[in-house]
């Protein structure tokens, strides 16, 4: 009984005991995992201070209060670092906004030149077709001027000019009014004569008786008045020839040099001088003519040199006003061009003093960040090297920062300044060619040109002066050959007068030899008879002669007026050419001008391209800055956002370890430990009581079991047996599930799979923390702007925003809306016009091809058609072809028919054409359309009209016009039950065209 009680107790003991171990366990675990977090919370500490130079730290372990104080300084290092990081953010947000304004300045300023450029280009365009209309002008006066012979026009009219004066002087010489009245006067006289012997013939016959002896005396007297008369009209052609030759004596002696030869040697002395001053005078004009040509080919080189000179000048000039207005721009003050190289070289000064201050901020600039890392990661001064206290070093850090958020916008202005400074060098450095064109325009070419204009000068008045003294030379032969001509004429009468008084003297002397001059007889009835014969032929000679003078004085007039028309034509005539050539003179000086302002265009062009090219430079520079920097600052971001979630990670782990120590000292589970351990040695005292007590006990008891040590052994062995089998059976199903287990070990994988598997977990778990991270970062960030987007909405401009947004809205809808049913508007007009299209061609193609086939009388050609290809991806631009076909083969008519297959074509197509659009419009109109055509195929196509014709007699509105040479073609188609005339056109004699209706063809 003692011994069961004694096992109680013992047994009782042991579960206390054994209980009391797990509880101290259990409490021993938690003080151990206590030890742990607070050595892990100070070796934290300790490298976040050591790291972070956040001070000294006094000897571990820290202590509450000492921990307390130290995760004060660590969270306010991390608010140091956030606030950090936002001042980094706002600094990097701030740079890359100054290299963006500079980015979107250099847009505006490349956008303005573009503008400009387009601008010019434009004006450009506009010049050129200005230029175009003035050369088609140019080339009209030319062509109109080229129907003028401008010589031959000034020759002429010189040469009418001085026939108008010589048949003015010769009919002022003839002296018409007094010749008629001298020979009124002597037909007068005659009369009076002519009645006089009337009656005396009348008397004569009353008185009969005296006949014979007047025979006889009157014959004696006519024998004697005929030798009277010879000598009369010998004494007559003497003075004739006197009158002549002393009319005419001075003019003689100037023709010849002088010299009056005898009468019968002056008409041969005439016609040599005449001879020898006409070869003179072709001479001198060939001589003038030549020499007009090297005047006028001079006054064209002057001119030339002029024109150039002009053209240099205005470039000149362009150049100067262009240089000065730049530099006005650039100055903001008036400048003349002298003052550019000055300018240029205090603009190059400038960008050099501006980029220099920009390169020494940008490397301040770029210094302050290393020096941050630097003495937040080595804990000393960047220069000088120096230990930092946390201290000095937050003040350090804060200064830097200071300077760098203030450094932004002085880098922005700086920056803004080196590339206005830039841009203006550049562009003062892109006037720097055109300066020097300038100069060079200036000193070289337009003095150049100046000496040139001299020295073309000094040739054309050389020219000038022989041309003038070959006209004042060819001026004397003329007049000199004129004279000679004017006194061929008297030459040849006095010569021919000369002749007639040498024979009329030799037949008064014949008759003085054979005739008493002195004897005198009496008229007789004959005489009288023959007498009054003799002034009546003579009265009719007057009348003949004085209607011969009036004939001669009108056909004068008639000479005299046409030539004044002819005069007057060819001054007309000249005129007209000299407005032509003022018009031609115009227009190159249009055109000139016109070239000046096209080349200044095109200079400023070239000048804004260069600018542009720059500006692009400039633009893409500040463009590929701001993604760099963009990078650049993102990666320094990143980098100090990581060291921030680093640390903030590191703070958070110190801090959960901080509450997992609060919340064991709060537990109070070290003094249950000590509690427990007291109890505990307590329950092992009395333990070793009751088991000295329970080894009295056993004593005693030994002996008694080895009495039954055989019965026991003999039950062990039983129990042995049966505890065998039992666990063999058990370690059989062991082995089972073993096997099993490794069966399913194998078909899942080994354990590097597992692990890959477990990596790629952690990966996948870190990269949601830090999406979680940048998430909560966004977060925050969408926070901020909701809240400033309401403060926003408050303002008066968002008033009725909603109502607003919804109304535009609604209009954007209905604009979508409305796009997208004149999208299928579109759309299903397209389809129609190619329908349409695709109908007509097919129509117009199938008359072809009739026409063709009843028209072509050759065998080549099977038909023709039209073949419409449209050009891109536009379904309404077409380019059509026209195709011909001989069997299955089809190829382009271009290149590879005849000149009539090409009219025949034409035509037909045209006809398909009216057939196709023109039904309701019925006007045909052909010109020439037999040109090229041979007669078979002209035939064909009248056959062709006239079944036209016939096809549309009932139409209203057709009408039918053929324009041709071709009478057999206007016979075939000309028939009566189509028309009743045609049209013949004609041109007079003045080149007028008449136009005649004649009856049509039977």
């Amino acid at each position: 009984m003692e011994m069961d009680d004694i096992g109680e107790i013992k047994k009782s003991k042991i579960d206390v005991i054994g209980n009391s171990n797990l509880e101290i366990g259990k409490l021993q675990q938690a003080a151990d995992e206590h030890m742990s977090l607070r050595h892990d919370r100070d070796c934290t500490i300790q490298n976040i201070f050591l790291k972070h130079n956040l001070g000294c730290l006094p000897p571990t372990p820290f202590s509450n209060e000492v921990t307390f104080n130290l995760m004060n300084q660590v969270k306010t290092r991390l608010t140091d670092l956030e606030n950090d990081l936002k001042d980094k953010k706002k600094s990097n947000a701030t740079e890359l906004q100054s290299i963006w304004d500079s980015y979107v300045a250099a847009n505006q300023r490349y956008s303005d030149l573009e503008g400009q450029k387009h601008a010019e280009a434009k004006r450009k365009a506009d010049v050129l077709r200005c230029m175009k209309e003035k050369e088609k002008e140019r080339d009209m006066a030319e062509l109109q001027l080229s129907n003028f012979n401008l010589s031959h026009i000034d020759e002429k009219e010189k040469t009418l000019h001085m026939e108008i004066e010589r048949k003015t002087r010769q009919m002022a010489e003839k002296q018409f009014e007094e010749n008629i009245q001298k020979k009124k006067i002597e037909l007068f006289s005659l009369t009076q004569k002519y009645n006089a012997l009337s009656r005396e013939k009348d008397g004569m016959t009353s008185d009969s008786e005296y006949r014979v002896k007047l025979d006889l005396k009157k014959g004696e007297i006519d024998s004697r008045r005929k030798h009277h008369k010879k000598m009369q009209v010998v004494r007559y052609l003497f003075l004739l020839l006197v009158y002549l030759l002393d009319e005419y004596r001075e003019k003689i002696r100037s023709v010849l040099k002088g010299r009056f030869p005898i009468e019968k040697d002056l008409k041969r002395e005439i016609d040599q001088a005449l001879g020898a001053l006409k070869k003179e005078y072709d001479d001198l004009t060939s001589k003038s003519v030549e020499a007009e040509k090297e005047m006028k080919v001079a006054q064209v080189k002057i001119q030339d040199v002029k024109n150039t000179l002009l053209k240099f000048q205005k470039d000149m000039d362009a150049r100067k006003r262009f240089i000065e207005s730049k530099l006005q721009y650039f100055a903001h003050q008036p400048l003349n061009i002298e003052s550019f190289p000055e300018v240029l070289h205090e603009t190059l000064e400038n960008r050099d003093v501006q980029k220099s201050k920009y390169n020494i901020a940008d490397g301040m600039r770029q210094m302050f960040d290393p020096f941050e890392r630097v003495a937040r990661a080595h804990h000393v001064c960047p220069c000088c090297e120096r230990p930092f206290s946390p201290a000095e070093e937050d003040e350090f850090v804060k200064k830097q920062r200071v300077k760098s958020s203030s450094s932004a916008e002085h880098m922005k202005l700086l920056a803004v300044e080196s590339s206005n400074a830039e841009s203006h060098f550049q562009q003062l450095d892109k006037l720097r060619m055109a300066y020097e064109e300038y100069l060079k325009l200036g000193n070289e070419t337009i003095p150049l040109a100046e000496k040139n204009i001299i020295a073309f000068t000094e040739d054309l008045d050389q020219k000038s002066q022989a041309h003038d003294d070959v006209l004042g030379v060819l001026a004397q032969i003329k007049i000199e050959k004129e004279l000679a001509e004017e006194t061929v004429k008297p030459v040849e009468s006095a010569d021919r007068l000369l002749h007639e008084m040498g024979d009329l003297q030799d037949e008064v002397d014949d008759l003085e030899s054979r005739l008493d001059v002195r004897g005198q007889g009496v008229k007789t009835l004959e005489e009288l008879q023959s007498h009054l014969n003799t002034l009546h032929s003579m009265k009719d000679n007057l009348t003949n002669d004085v209607q011969k003078l009036y004939e001669e004085q009108s056909d004068m007039n008639d000479d005299l007026k046409n030539i004044q028309l002819r005069w007057q034509t060819s001054r007309e005539d000249k005129s007209d050419a000299s407005k032509i050539i003022d018009k031609v003179k115009k227009a190159e000086d249009d055109l000139n001008n016109l070239a000046v302002e096209a080349d200044q265009l095109d200079f400023n062009e070239k000048h804004l391209v260069e600018g542009l090219g720059t500006l692009h430079k400039e633009k893409e520079k500040f463009l590929c800055h701001h993604r760099e920097l963009t990078i650049i600052l993102g990666k320094q971001l990143e980098e100090q956002d990581e060291f921030k979630r680093e640390y903030q990670k590191k703070v958070e782990t110190l801090e959960e370890n901080t509450l997992k120590i609060k919340e064991y000292n709060d537990s109070k589970k070290g003094e249950k430990l000590k509690e427990s351990q007291e109890k505990q040695s307590l329950y092992k005292s009395q333990l070793q009581n009751c088991e000295s007590r329970e080894q009295e006990i056993s004593a005693e008891l030994n002996k008694s079991k080895e009495l039954k040590l055989t019965q026991d052994q003999l039950k062990r062995n039983i129990d042995d047996n049966l505890n065998y089998r039992k666990t063999k059976a058990e370690v059989d199903e062991l082995m089972r599930d073993i096997e099993s287990l490794e069966d399913r070990i194998l078909k899942v994988g080994e354990v590097s799979t597992f692990e890959a598997d477990l990596r790629k977990l952690v990966q996948e778990r870190e990269r949601f923390r830090s999406e979680l991270d940048r998430c909560h970062g966004t977060l925050s960030v969408y926070q901020s702007n909701i809240s400033k987007h309401k403060i926003d909405l408050k303002q008066t401009q968002y008033n009725d925003i909603d109502k607003r947004y919804f109304n535009q809205l609604i209009q954007l809808k209905t604009t979508e809306m409305a796009n997208k049913d004149l999208d299928r508007y579109y759309n299903a007009l397209d389809k129609a016009l190619q329908r349409f299209h695709t109908m007509k061609m097919e129509e117009i193609n199938t008359i072809i091809r009739e026409l063709w086939q009843q028209t072509y009388r050759g065998q080549d050609i099977d038909c023709i058609s039209i073949r419409s290809d449209s050009e891109g991806a536009g379904t309404r631009s077409y380019s059509y072809r026209v195709l011909m076909q001989t069997g299955d083969a089809e190829l382009e008519m271009r290149g590879r028919c005849s000149a009539g297959q090409k009219v025949l074509a034409s035509l037909i197509i045209r006809l398909a054409l009216a057939e196709t659009f023109c039904l309701n419009c019925g006007i045909l109109a052909l010109d020439e359309p037999t040109t090229n055509l041979d007669g078979p195929n002209a035939e064909s196509l009248a056959a062709a009209l006239l079944r036209i014709m016939e096809d549309r007699k009932g139409q209203e509105n057709f009408q039918l016009i053929v324009i041709t040479h071709d009478e057999r073609f206007a016979q075939l188609i000309g028939q009566r039950q189509h028309a009743e005339r045609y049209y013949r056109v004609t041109k007079d004699e003045h080149q007028h065209s008449i136009i005649e209706a004649q009856e049509i063809f039977d």
